[in-house]
């Protein structure tokens, strides 16, 4: 059986002010977003990721370099990010 990923939406109203309405009509005209949700999801996971690092920061500096993962950290650090 093959397995299958099954994402499920919803549609939600958001309020923006022209000028942000305006930037992420321009980005999705320059084909740099698919659609303005595509570029508001994107937004938002790289938020979420962005929240979840500065909880990794704060555990780390509260208990200390681990040594079992100074070469993981190593090796993340000169590995390019897919932000998208």
């Amino acid at each position: 059986m093959l397995g299958y990923i099954v994402t499920v939406t919803r549609q939600i109203a958001v309020r923006l002010d022209e000028e942000l309405v305006r930037f992420v009509d321009e980005e999705v005209a320059e084909g740099r977003a698919r659609s303005r949700a595509d570029l508001l999801s994107r937004a938002i996971q790289r938020e979420r990721r962005r929240r979840r690092a500065e909880q990794d920061v704060r555990i780390l500096t509260a208990t200390g370099p681990d040594p079992d993962l100074e070469a993981v950290a190593r090796s993340a650090a000169d590995t390019p990010l897919d932000l998208d």
